[in-house]
């Protein structure tokens, strides 16, 4: 007598079973394609194409931003041109002259920070602050600041009175009272002190 083949159960409980099965299968092949790789938004990504549209928003026709494009650039930002902010973003893109930047400025110096866009330069505002609190930064934009006061048409210090009164302001105590007056400090400093000795005086 021939053996009958076992059928398959078609009802509820086994159509259950086979939904549940293709669930988790579903489930697993899911969670095996999200632990693959990260999901990055596009726009976190840094575009050259971006960052030099941005650049010809204040450039001139001499694809400079000058004055006036400098200007609208630190009301977008929300700055004054004043601003400290604005000393250490010109050293960060290697500004060669107070008041402008180059093409070829900007696209390093903003490449170098990863903003293509006025949000992403605002969010970097804690950064470049906080390169004046690092010994070795704050030494590298000091000397780039003469640079630039060089630029002006007062001339008041040469290059070593200038380093000489960054060295003065992180030795010196703020009552001078460890002031060797017959160190080598330039004669502008030795004024300096006599000065603010009898001013304290008074």
């Amino acid at each position: 007598m021939p053996v009958k083949k076992k059928r398959k159960s078609s009802g509820p409980a086994a159509a259950a079973a086979d939904d549940t099965g293709l669930k988790k299968c579903k489930l697993g092949s899911y969670c095996r394609s999200q632990a693959s790789g990260k999901v990055i938004s596009g726009e976190e990504h840094f575009s050259s194409k971006k960052c030099l549209a941005w650049f010809y928003e204040y450039a001139g026709p001499d694809e400079v931003v000058g004055p006036e494009g400098m200007e609208k650039f630190c009301e977008d930002i929300g700055v004054e041109p004043e601003n400290i902010i604005m000393l250490v973003l010109a050293w960060k893109l290697e500004a060669e002259s107070m008041g402008f930047f180059t093409k070829e400025e900007w696209l390093k110096g903003m490449t170098s920070l990863q903003c293509d866009c006025t949000e992403k330069l605002q969010s970097k505002f804690d950064f470049l602050r906080s390169q004046l609190n690092d010994i070795s930064s704050f030494k590298n934009i000091y000397r780039y600041a003469f640079d630039f006061a060089r630029q002006s048409k007062y001339r008041v210090m040469n290059k070593d009175q200038w380093y000489n009164v960054l060295e003065f302001s992180r030795t010196v105590h703020a009552d001078l009272s460890n002031y060797d007056e017959d160190g080598a400090w330039p004669v502008l400093l030795d004024e300096f002190v006599e000065w603010q000795k009898v001013r304290q005086a008074s």
